[in-house]
């Protein structure tokens, strides 16, 4: 699956944080959310993804941007 080409990618910058947003697509044709976090710890970059299949993409947008919309209030 990591190395399953984009179909749609965009990235986000905030400081020493650099997030990855992908849509991909699995070999059995299910596309799924991969975002991944790049961020530098000291002299060290870590790296973590997490990768979100099927119906549960529109239930997280929902999700994120309901947060959104709290965050503003």
């Amino acid at each position: 699956m990591q190395n399953a080409e984009a179909i749609y990618s965009t990235v986000v910058k905030s400081g020493k944080t650099t997030y990855f947003v992908d849509l991909k697509e699995a070999k059995n044709g299910s596309k799924y959310l991969s975002i991944s976090e790049s961020k530098v710890d000291g002299e060290e970059r870590k790296r973590s993804t997490i990768r979100v299949f099927g119906d549960t993409i529109e239930q997280l947008r929902k999700a994120i941007e309901e947060a959104s919309a709290a965050a503003k209030n």
